[in-house]
């Protein structure tokens, strides 16, 4: 082979890998919002939907007349339930994740567009107001408050954020102050049904397999076998499963797998295709006693970074390492100690939590982002580090940058 043909061979297969880890960080990819990697996922369409089907059982929607690649991720437990680990976010400075809500928002609001690809925030506003007094339930929307406005306009700017609508006229934010704001929006309604992520369509859903198991239906995957899988079933199930946590989380733990999951990950076929999975990718997989860790050196694949200065509990849970590390498991109210010690040895900074009730709200967030890294557990009022935490262990005396 010629050294021009053994380039190409290389150039297409870091493409593929650049791709897939795209995907993985970024379920929905729009021409609008990333042209580069909308073109090369694109141009590399046939390989990452061979990709994702075979390793994760996950299909890859590719639309380039609409401008889109849409990657429909199933939760890494399959049919047995999904993490709200990730919650959707407000787009407004706060980056507060979604409440009942908003939730409840986003749903009646995603429902009324698909009638109509123009609308305005005023009859987008009413349509809901219907629809919300039509649903048992569901509590009623009215406008006229401040609170609803907000919670609405949050669901709106996550559309908006999807490329599900576009604001032709006007601001969405404009709407916070009045609720007679003037803001005409363009509709993707063919976007819009991609953003469901579910292997089977609500509209396929009986009343009768609702009443009996709300929301389970819709996460059945009948290539597994339902109840009664057969032996080739289970083995795909295993594989798609686990591939399915080793992509999606920050570290797998061999105590958390299922029997299944850790039968298949500790035989001779399971590592090779982990092995294979991540050098195609272009993942470092690290292997050891307690479990698997994928990393990617580029950081693209991941939707949150740790260690990382970019927010106060970061900050807190690196210096919160150290001591569950160094001292074993910890009560909570020692935690609590710890952080109040950090606040008044900078006081300056976080000031957020400088106030009464601070230090325990500190530590209580700094554990929530050591959990969500896979980096430490709360038992009852113990909190203990696991494995992985030990590469994060820092100086004691490390400074903290005071920010004001």
């Amino acid at each position: 082979m010629s050294r021009l043909a053994n380039q190409l061979v290389r150039e297409e297969k870091e493409q593929i890998a650049r791709a897939i880890r795209t995907l993985l960080g970024r379920p929905l990819v729009s021409r609008h919002a990333d042209q580069a990697a909308f073109e090369l996922i694109v141009k590399r369409r046939r390989p990452l939907t061979q990709w994702f089907d075979y390793f994760c059982g996950w299909r890859l929607v590719v639309e380039p007349r609409q401008g889109y690649a849409r990657l429909l991720k199933i939760g890494p437990s399959g049919h047995h339930g999904a993490s709200a680990t990730r919650p959707a976010r407000r787009r407004r400075a706060t980056g507060a994740p979604f409440d009942r809500r908003r939730y409840t928002l986003f749903c009646l609001c995603a429902a009324e567009l698909l009638t109509s690809p123009v609308t305005t925030i005023g009859m987008l506003a009413q349509r809901v107001v219907r629809a919300a007094g039509a649903e048992a339930g569901v509590p009623a929307f009215d406008p006229v408050r401040a609170g609803e406005r907000a919670a609405f306009a949050d669901a709106l700017k996550l559309l908006e954020h999807y490329g599900v609508i576009t604001a032709m006229d006007g601001t969405t934010d404009s709407y916070l102050a009045d609720e007679d704001a003037k803001v005409l929006y363009q509709v993707d309604t063919t976007l819009l049904v991609r953003l469901l992520a579910v292997p089977v369509p609500p509209s396929r859903i009986t009343a009768a397999a609702e009443a009996h198991e709300p929301g389970l239906a819709l996460t059945v995957e009948a290539r597994y076998g339902g109840e009664e899988p057969t032996e080739t079933q289970r083995n795909l199930w295993a594989r798609h499963s686990f591939m399915r946590r080793l992509l999606d989380e920050p570290v797998v733990y061999r105590d958390e797998l299922t029997p299944a999951q850790a039968d298949y990950a500790a035989s001779s076929s399971g590592r090779r295709i982990m092995r294979r999975a991540a050098e195609e990718a272009g993942f470092v997989l690290e292997e050891r006693a307690e479990g698997f860790l994928l990393v990617d050196p580029d950081a693209t694949a991941t939707d949150g970074r740790f260690p990382d200065d970019g927010s106060h509990a970061k900050v807190a849970a690196l210096f919160l390492i150290d001591l569950l590390v160094s001292s074993g498991p910890v009560t909570a109210a020692r935690l609590d100690d710890e952080a109040a010690g950090l606040l008044r040895r900078f006081p300056q900074w976080a000031k957020g939590y400088q106030s009464d009730g601070g230090a325990p709200r500190l530590a209580a967030d700094a554990l929530e982002v050591l959990a969500l890294f896979g980096l430490a557990r709360r038992t009852g009022d113990q909190v203990a580090a696991l494995p992985a935490a030990a590469r994060y262990r820092v100086d004691r005396g490390t400074a903290l940058m005071e920010d004001s």
